[in-house]
């Protein structure tokens, strides 16, 4: 029986993301302990890898705990929820056996098709979209026969665009909380208090996950994580914002989702562009590329937050204030940030060519100096 009688929308969703964030706290320890006796380490085995040493993965099992925990107290389930988290249930039992056995591509993305298709044949289905058109006299695309499989497109998607970021220690569940809390504020604003609850949930596993995945990482959430996040989100944005049927709705996910969306693209596109698999792995994410340019782990890690940020806060504005203040300020905070990075990238390569010309020149012998 969920815990909704006389508590206030804001405060159910404070106490969503509080028992969250304790369930995800106290069991990644034990998540952790199980992970080392099961097998479900990473052990860093080429140049993509940014450790030097086994460190347990699983741990996203953590936050999909404190998630549905949460989930059973503060929601009525109804189908298309329901759908939902036997979804999710899907992906992070696929998730675990993954980050144990290291299964194969092929098969990881049918079951995250069958995981998709639950969700979609629970109705949770994007059925029209905005058009982007603002010249165009149809408001609205009826999406009709192709709104399963642009669903299900959807939902792979960002299942796998979440789980490509995760690279750096904090960095796919920094941005997952970004993101969380960004849809939680847009639910809040057009009262759609179910979802504000979902996304409380989500962020308080996060954040109770984040101390023991910041660098240098305890625990890595491994595929169990990163998929189970991206999963959530991609379900939930097709709820709660691809069903306003306002000219802005069709780019808040976008805005929402914009780092690991437009990192997977433009890795999608360099593969394809140099002959490779889509699907090959390399180091040019962009996580990898802001290391390579002399960034150490928290330092990326704080300018990918700063990014997924500014693209969250554009989100949030573009539902309350209208698209011209949104690109307004999105230009603003991007100009901003160039100018801030282009300074502190700067000074850092000097720092780095001063302790370079220190190492290049050569040690006096005790004998010079005496001399």
């Amino acid at each position: 029986m969920p815990i909704n009688s006389e508590l206030p929308l804001l405060g159910m969703v404070a106490a969503a993301l509080v028992v969250a964030f304790l369930v995800a706290l106290i069991a990644t320890p034990v998540v952790k302990s199980l992970a080392f006796k099961v097998g479900a380490v990473d052990v860093p085995k080429d140049n993509r890898r940014m450790h030097d040493h086994p460190i347990p993965r699983m741990g996203g099992l953590a936050i999909y705990l404190g998630f549905l925990l949460s989930v059973l107290l503060f929601l009525d389930l109804n189908a298309q929820m329901r759908g939902m988290l036997l979804g999710a249930t899907i992906i992070v039992v696929l998730g675990i056996f993954d980050d144990i056995y290291a299964l194969g591509a092929k098969l990881k993305f049918l079951i995250q098709i069958g995981a998709a298709l639950v969700a979609v044949l629970s109705g949770n289905v994007i059925e029209t979209l905005s058009n982007p058109n603002v010249f165009s006299s149809n408001l609205y695309w009826d999406l009709g026969w192709l709104s399963i499989p642009v669903t299900v497109l959807w939902i792979v998607a960002i299942t796998n665009a979440v789980n490509l970021i995760d690279g750096l220690d904090g960095l796919a569940c920094g941005v997952s909380t970004i993101s969380s809390m960004t849809l939680l504020v847009i639910a809040l604003v057009v009262s759609e208090g179910d979802v504000a609850l979902l996304m409380a949930a989500l962020a308080g596993g996060c954040i109770g996950f984040l101390p023991y995945n910041m660098n240098p990482a305890k625990i890595f959430m491994g595929d169990t994580g990163s998929t189970f996040l991206g999963y959530i989100l991609a379900v939930v944005s097709v709820n709660g914002l691809f069903k306003f049927y306002t000219i802005i709705s069709f780019a808040v996910p976008f805005l929402m989702l914009g780092l690991p969306i437009f990192d997977t693209c433009f890795a999608f596109i360099r593969r394809i562009a140099h002959g490779q698999s889509p699907m090959h792995a390399d180091r040019s994410h962009v996580h990898h590329r802001l290391i390579d340019m002399g960034f150490n782990q928290k330092q990326a890690v704080a300018v990918l937050y700063i990014i997924s940020g500014i693209l969250g806060l554009s989100a949030v504005v573009l539902t309350t204030s209208g698209p011209v203040k949104a690109m307004l300020l999105l230009m603003a905070l991007c100009f901003a940030g160039a100018i801030a990075g282009h300074i502190f990238l700067s000074n850092n390569r000097k720092d780095m060519e001063k302790g370079k010309a220190s190492e290049e020149q050569p040690e006096e012998s005790p004998e010079e100096e005496q001399k």
